[in-house]
């Protein structure tokens, strides 16, 4: 797998979507955004569908999803590519982390780690560590990422300086489920190096995993993309818009008229557009003069 040069790269962006329903307002502003700031740099823009999880997936959804940013006006600069025909990139950079004493396997259940957080007085869900010296003959369930006592910091574009220390504030996170499925901490890393991504603009909902995956590209060799975490849509309840809470699909009848509405959710300025060459036109120099490069 390629290594990034230390030169400045033509930008390369995505939108990486999960094939488990159609889209819906708060997938196809995510959308927007990516090919936005894709397009406002003059650089190219992929879709690659994150397939990792089949049980969650819905058949059909990626050729759906994809024929629905057809509709929008919206295709992928290079070939779209699946996350499920990617499982040897996830093996060898997995090889490579146990190679590097960065990965080792875990015991532990959900039950197991909240028992020990109580006993350590650790915040709920921070992995204590229980099998970083081995699993003691318990059959192993799952392969964890061995991070570091460090502050691992970045600065976001529209959300400025982030920092965390993962080992503290996380604990050694998961990259191969006990399901024997990839987990998306790694594959992300992983797929975003091998496709020369240089920036990420994604929901605010993942702002909280950058740092782990910053980690990851650190151990890896990997160079870090910049990032862009953009405000969520949420919906009458207050949360998330997402198919998990039934949001409803996107439809490609009026592509101009659904993204004229969704534009106020962008916080920019207004304007019209007549069609949808000319929206696409106005927004992206509406973005390009109001969004931090």
């Amino acid at each position: 797998m390629p290594v990034m040069s230390e030169t400045t790269p033509v930008y390369r962006g995505r939108f990486a979507p999960s094939p488990t329903g159609p889209l819906h307002l708060g997938s196809l502003f995510c959308a927007a955004a990516t090919w936005l700031d894709a397009r406002s740099h003059g650089g190219v823009w992929l879709v690659r569908i994150e397939d990792i999880d089949p049980p969650r997936d819905m058949p059909g959804a990626d050729r759906l999803i994809l024929d629905t940013l057809a509709a929008f006006g919206m295709a992928s600069d290079e070939p779209v590519v699946w996350q499920s025909k990617r499982c040897d990139l996830y093996e060898a950079a997995l090889a490579r982390l146990y190679a590097l004493h960065r990965a080792y396997g875990c015991a532990c259940t959900n039950t197991d780690i909240a028992h020990a957080c109580g006993l350590l007085h650790l915040p709920k869900g921070v992995y204590p560590g229980t099998c970083r010296r081995g699993t003691h003959g318990k059959p192993v369930r799952s392969v964890r990422f061995l991070t570091e006592d460090r502050e691992v910091a970045f600065t976001d574009r529209l959300c400025g300086p982030v920092k965390q220390n993962v080992e503290k504030e996380v604990g050694d996170f998961i990259i191969r489920r006990a399901d024997h499925l990839w987990a998306y901490q790694l594959c992300v890393v992983v797929d975003d190096a091998d496709q020369g991504i240089t920036d990420v603009v994604r929901g605010s909902d993942l702002l909280a995993s950058t740092a782990r995956q910053i980690e990851l590209q650190q151990a890896l060799g990997y160079r870090t993309p910049r990032y862009l975490h953009t405000p969520l849509i949420l919906g009458p309840d207050g949360e998330k818009l997402s198919k998990q809470r039934k949001a409803p699909a996107v439809t490609a009848e009026a592509p101009l008229a659904t993204l004229t509405a969704l534009w106020p959710h962008f916080g920019l300025p207004a304007f019209k557009a007549d069609t949808l060459t000319g929206f696409w036109k106005t927004a992206v120099e509406i973005w390009r003069d109001n969004i931090p490069a």
